[in-house]
């Protein structure tokens, strides 16, 4: 339990010192750690795709059985609820829970540590600015 209280303590964390731009460069690297580990532990089996989708170069059985799922649900939904409502601010999908969402955070902190919080709306920049100017 440890190592869980340690990966929620570093995503809630992190995700304010990102948002503030405060040690953006410090905090991307365990980020990145914790990306990894979980497409690898977690992910992996899944497959590349968050979203189950019935076609294309990365749908796999698992998908297309989820698509059928999908359409024998809304199949119900339109002829027993009220499918118009639930529908009406966006779609129903499944979720595959692949490595799809888990790579785009790594590649956006991968950025974030090469180029840091940026000029202007960072705590990094400002303090750096006061403190460290010549």
């Amino acid at each position: 339990y440890l190592l869980v209280f340690l990966v929620g303590l570093f995503e809630t964390v992190g995700a304010l010192l990102l948002l503030l731009g405060l040690a953006t460069r410090l905090i991307a690297l365990p980020l990145m750690v914790i990306m990894v580990f979980a497409a690898i532990t977690t992910h992996w089996s899944n497959g590349w795709l968050a979203i189950a989708a019935g076609s294309g170069f990365f749908a796999s059985d698992r998908t297309v059985g989820a698509m059928e799922r999908l359409q024998q649900a809304k199949d119900i939904l339109q002829s027993q609820g009220d499918y118009q409502w639930l529908t009406e601010n966006g779609s129903l999908v499944i979720l595959n829970n692949g490595i799809e969402f888990a790579a785009t955070y790594f590649i956006m902190l991968l950025v974030l540590f090469f180029m840091g919080g940026g000029r202007f709306v960072s705590a990094d920049y400002w303090l750096a600015r006061r403190y460290f100017s010549d």
